[in-house]
């Protein structure tokens, strides 16, 4: 079993980190990027969540239904879009549907905005209704560690507009887990801050929180560790 040196910068990196307005990004955050696919080699993905990602759409049998509209962007690019908005739409629009600079999951590589196959694609605002296609798309995406992150009842809480098109990896068994549990990425990450000495269990898993202090931890392969991009860490033990 090796051991690994938790450090201040580990906070901000993981499947589980949050980053909206009260926690946004850091500038050190990294993310390794690949393409989603040939045909659309410009919209960039996290390399472990687009394996995953692929899995649903091959499992669902999509063809051309659903297409990507937008991945990972660079805080310039998040900027341009915002401003752009502003213009366009107006604040109010662009303040409900656009995240600021360094306030977007777009920005950490973990996050996708999927469309119908339309003659006419927003940008901002995709059509990915739930029925059909796009709701198989949910529900098996949730197996595979996706979230649907901004939903309507949710909104008080997230700062954003219901996205039905925006759709962020977790990992599982998270994403089964806040489903379950009918709760928002805000209202998970305070859920497990109950569980320090005694572990939540889910299925065959163990998750449990450590508040933030340098020290070295012993890890295995049945062992994952997020940031969770406030105050410390969230542990994933699969139990064998």
């Amino acid at each position: 079993m090796k051991t690994y040196l938790l450090k201040e910068e580990d906070v901000h990196k993981g499947n589980l980190i949050l980053v909206n307005k009260n926690y946004p990004l850091k500038e050190n955050s990294k993310v390794e990027l690949e393409s989603f696919n040939e045909e659309y080699e410009n919209i960039l993905f996290s390399r472990s969540a687009n394996t995953f990602l692929q899995f649903v759409l091959k499992e669902i049998k999509v063809t051309n239904q659903i297409v990507p509209v937008s991945g990972y962007r660079t805080k310039e690019e998040q900027e341009q879009i915002f401003e752009d908005s502003i213009k366009e739409n107006g604040e109010e629009f662009t303040y409900q549907y656009v995240a600021t600079p360094n306030a977007s999951e777009h920005q950490i590589g973990l996050a996708i905005d999927l469309g119908l196959n339309l003659d006419v694609i927003d940008f901002i605002r995709p059509s990915f209704p739930h029925f059909g296609i796009c709701n198989e798309f949910r529900e098996t995406a949730l197996k595979y560690g996706f979230i649907e992150r901004y939903m309507k009842e949710k909104e008080q809480i997230t700062g954003i507009s219901a996205e039905e098109w925006h759709f962020r990896y977790v990992g599982y068994p998270h994403s089964e887990i806040m489903k379950v549990y009918n709760l928002c990425l805000e209202e998970y990450i305070e859920f497990l801050k109950q569980y320090q000495e005694n572990p939540f269990v889910y299925q065959n898993y163990e998750i449990c929180y450590l508040p933030y202090q340098e020290k070295e931890i012993e890890l295995d392969k049945n062992i994952q560790i997020s940031g969770n991009n406030v105050d410390g860490f969230i542990i994933t033990k699969e139990i064998r």
